[in-house]
C-alpha cells in the first residue's frame, strides 16, 4: 500500500458548517470513501479527533501496524484528520489508532461513520461502497398520504434477530426476511413495521439499544444492501418502515465512541450529565456543535440512504431531564435553576425541524414517558416538533385494569376512561411494545385473568378496545397471536402455537382489526382530534360497560362501539345513538372464528326512546368479554 496522500473533500464552507453544528450531511465527508485520486484507486479517510497528536489508519492492509499510514490534521482547527491511501479497496477492515495529547493515551477505535462493520464480537470497521438500485419509486412518490397524521397507522414492532430463526436456530438474513417477514406483515394488514435498532451494536442482550456503529446496519443479518432490499421490498408491498433511533446514550465499549480521542469527545465531560446510571452508558454532549451535527446527520442518513419513513426516538425522557434517574446531589440544575436539559431540548427541536424540512412524508415518534408538554406540537409554537408520541399512560392504565378479575373491575373503570381527559393533548400512538413482555412482566396473554377461554377473550377485547381508541397503534411481535411466554431475544417466536385454535383466533382477529381500521375512516381521519371521539356512556360501572362513538369527516361513517369487560353477556342493553334508522353489527371480537362464543347481533332498528341524552336508541347484545361495533 502506498503512503497517505494529502487529499480533502471538505470545503471551507463544510468546515464552518461542521464547527457551528449545522452540517447535516457529514456522512458524505467523514468516514471512509473509496475513490480515485490522481488516477489511483484507493480510499479517503477522515475522522474527527481534536485531542489527538497523531492518527493512523490500521487494518488488514498493513498488518494493523501503527504509523505506516498516518493521517494529516487539517490546518483550520476543525480537529479533522484526513488523507487518501492508494490501494485500499472496499471490503478492507480497519480502525483508527489515535495517540492523544491527553496523558499520552492511545485508543484504537472503530470509525464512527463506517457504513459497515465486522460481525460482533469482532469490532473492526469495513470500507464499503456497493450501490443499490431502488425499486420503490411508486411508494416514495406517494408515501406522504400513507404516512400523514390522518391516515391509518398500525405498526408491527420487530426484533429482527428473534422474529423467526432457521432450523439451526440461526438468524435469518436480510434477504430471507425480505421474503418471510414482508409476506407476513402484508398478510396481517399492518401499515408499517418498526425495527428495533438495526445499527451495529456489540452486545446481543442490549437488543440493539447500545450502539457502536451509528451509520452501519448490523452485519448479523448480512450486508447493508440486504437491509436496503428488505426496506425496498416492504415499500413495494405498500408497507412503511420506522427505525428505532438512539440519540440518548451509547456504551463504553473500547472500540466505540466513548473517550474517543483520549478525551470526552462525544460524551459530556461532567459525569452528572455524561453518564447514565440506569444503563451504565455514556450520554452525548448535546451542547457541543460537532456532536449535534453528528446526531442530526445520523438521523438524516437513514432517511436519505435507506429510504426509511420514520424514526422512533428512544428514551426521550432521559434526554429532557437533568435529574432523570438521579438522586439529589447527583445532578446540577440548568441556568434557570430547574431540571430541564436545555441543550438536549434545543437539539431535539433542531433535529425535527430539519427532518420535516428535508424529507416529505416522514414522521418522528417520541418514546417519552412523562407529562412534558407539547412533545408532538410544532417547534414554531413552542413544541418539540415530533409527529407522534407514545401514550405510555394509556398503556399502563389499560394493562392495570385488564389484570384485575372482572368482578373487581367496576371499582376501577376510571383506569380506562381517564385517558380521554388528555387524549388530544398530543398526537398519541398506543403502544404494546417489547418493554411490556420482558423482565418478569409476562406476555400480554398471561397478564389476563381467568381460565383459558377468558384469557383469550380478554386479550381480544384489549385489542378491540385499543383499535377503537383514538390514536395510532403499535403491537410487538408475538402479541398478535397470543404468545404465551415472555419475549426471549435468543430464540424465535413460538410460531408452533398457531396450530391451536385460540392462538390462531387471536391472529385472525388482529388481521381483521387491521383491515377494519384501514377500511373505516372514522377510526383514523380525526384520530388526533377531539372531534373524532364522543362518549355515549362512560358511567356504567356496575355492568363494566363502555359505549362511545368514533367519527370521521362524514356522518355516515360514524361508528358506535360497545365494550363489555365482564364474562356476563349484556343482553337487551340499550344504547343511545345519534340518528334514527338501522344499525348493523360490523365487528365483533366474540366471533367464533376468533375463538369466541359466537354471540352476535342482527340488524337493529332504532326506537324513539330517549337514552344517553340521544333522541333514539337501540337494544343490543354485548358479548362476554367482548367489543362490538355498529354502523
Amino acid at each position: 500500500m502506498g503512503n497517505v496522500i494529502p487529499h480533502s473533500v471538505f470545503s471551507e464552507f463544510d468546515i464552518n458548517l461542521f464547527k457551528s453544528g449545522k452540517h447535516y450531511r457529514l456522512y458524505e465527508k467523514l468516514g471512509s470513501h473509496p475513490m480515485e485520486v490522481n488516477g489511483e484507486k484507493g480510499t479517503y479517510f477522515a475522522v474527527w479527533a481534536p485531542s489527538a497528536k497523531a492518527v493512523s489508519v490500521v487494518g488488514d492492509f498493513n498488518y494493523w501496524l501503527e504509523g505506516d499510514h498516518k493521517l494529516n490534521v487539517r490546518w483550520d482547527a476543525s480537529g479533522i484528520w484526513e488523507g487518501f491511501i492508494p490501494g485500499v479497496k472496499p471490503g478492507t477492515k480497519y480502525k483508527y489508532k489515535i495517540h492523544s495529547h491527553n496523558q499520552d493515551i492511545k485508543t484504537e477505535k472503530a470509525d464512527p461513520f463506517a457504513r459497515y462493520s465486522e460481525q460482533p464480537p469482532k469490532t473492526a470497521s469495513v470500507v464499503w461502497d456497493k450501490t443499490y438500485k431502488w425499486k420503490d419509486k411508486k411508494w416514495m412518490d406517494t408515501r406522504k398520504e400513507k404516512n400523514s397524521l390522518d391516515a391509518p397507522y398500525s405498526v408491527y414492532e420487530v426484533h429482527l434477530g428473534s422474529w423467526k430463526k432457521n432450523e439451526k436456530n440461526e438468524f435469518l438474513t436480510y434477504e430471507e426476511l425480505s421474503k418471510d417477514l414482508v409476506a407476513y406483515v402484508k398478510e396481517m394488514n399492518f401499515t408499517h413495521v418498526e425495527f428495533m435498532p438495526v445499527m451495529e451494536y456489540p452486545y446481543d442482550p442490549s437488543w440493539g439499544y447500545q450502539l457502536t456503529g451509528y451509520f452501519a446496519p448490523t452485519s448479523r443479518f448480512g450486508e447493508p444492501e440486504g437491509l436496503k432490499l428488505l426496506i425496498d421490498t416492504l415499500h413495494q408491498n405498500g408497507i412503511g418502515v420506522i427505525l428505532d433511533w438512539v440519540p440518548s446514550h451509547f456504551p463504553e465499549d473500547a472500540h466505540g465512541l466513548g473517550f474517543f480521542d483520549g478525551s470526552s469527545l462525544y460524551e459530556h465531560p461532567d459525569r452528572r450529565r455524561g453518564y447514565h446510571p440506569d444503563w451504565k452508558s455514556l450520554i452525548f454532549n448535546y451542547g457541543r456543535n460537532e456532536v449535534r451535527a453528528f446526531l442530526i446527520s445520523n438521523a438524516l442518513f437513514w432517511l436519505d440512504q435507506y429510504h426509511v419513513d420514520g424514526l422512533r426516538v428512544d428514551a426521550v425522557a432521559s434526554m429532557l431531564y437533568l435529574d432523570y434517574s438521579r438522586d439529589e446531589g447527583e445532578w446540577e440544575p440548568n441556568i434557570y435553576g430547574n431540571n430541564e436539559n436545555l441543550e438536549a431540548i434545543s437539539l431535539i427541536r433542531e433535529l425535527n425541524e430539519e427532518v420535516y424540512k428535508s424529507f416529505e412524508g416522514v414522521q418522528t415518534i417520541a418514546e417519552e414517558s412523562t407529562s412534558f408538554s407539547m412533545v408532538s406540537r410544532p417547534v414554531s409554537i413552542g413544541g418539540l416538533g415530533f409527529g407522534m408520541k407514545w401514550m405510555m399512560g394509556w398503556m399502563h392504565d389499560s394493562l392495570e385494569y385488564f389484570k384485575k378479575e372482572p368482578v373487581y373491575r367496576r371499582h376501577h373503570q376510571n383506569d380506562l376512561t381517564f385517558s380521554m381527559t388528555y387524549a388530544f393533548t398530543e398526537n398519541f400512538m398506543l403502544p404494546f411494545s417489547h418493554d411490556e413482555v420482558v423482565y418478569g412482566k409476562q406476555s400480554l396473554l398471561y397478564k389476563m385473568p381467568g381460565d383459558e377461554w377468558q384469557r383469550f377473550a380478554n386479550l381480544r377485547l384489549l385489542f378491540g378496545y385499543m383499535f377503537t381508541h383514538p390514536g395510532t397503534n403499535l403491537l410487538f411481535m408475538g402479541a398478535e397471536f397470543g404468545q404465551s411466554s415472555e419475549w426471549n431475544f435468543e430464540q424465535s417466536l413460538d410460531w408452533h402455537l398457531l396450530q391451536y385454535e385460540f392462538h390462531d383466533g387471536v391472529r385472525q382477529l388482529v388481521k381483521d382489526l387491521n383491515k377494519f381500521y384501514r377500511d373505516h375512516p372514522a377510526l383514523f381521519e380525526k384520530q388526533f382530534s377531539s372531534e373524532g371521539f364522543q362518549w355515549i356512556d362512560y358511567g356504567d360501572h356496575e355492568n363494566s360497560v363502555l359505549t362511545y362513538m368514533r367519527k370521521g369527516h362524514k356522518e355516515e361513517d360514524d361508528l358506535v362501539i360497545a365494550c363489555n369487560f365482564t364474562p356476563v353477556p349484556r343482553e337487551k342493553y340499550r344504547i343511545g345513538v345519534p340518528r334514527s334508522g338501522q344499525f348493523k353489527e360490523v365487528f365483533n371480537t366474540d366471533a367464533k372464528k376468533y375463538g369466541g362464543s359466537g354471540s352476535k347481533n342482527t340488524i337493529r332498528k332504532t326506537s324513539k326512546k330517549s337514552w344517553h341524552g340521544k333522541d333514539h336508541s337501540i337494544e343490543v347484545t354485548i358479548p362476554p368479554l367482548g367489543m362490538v361495533v355498529f354502523l
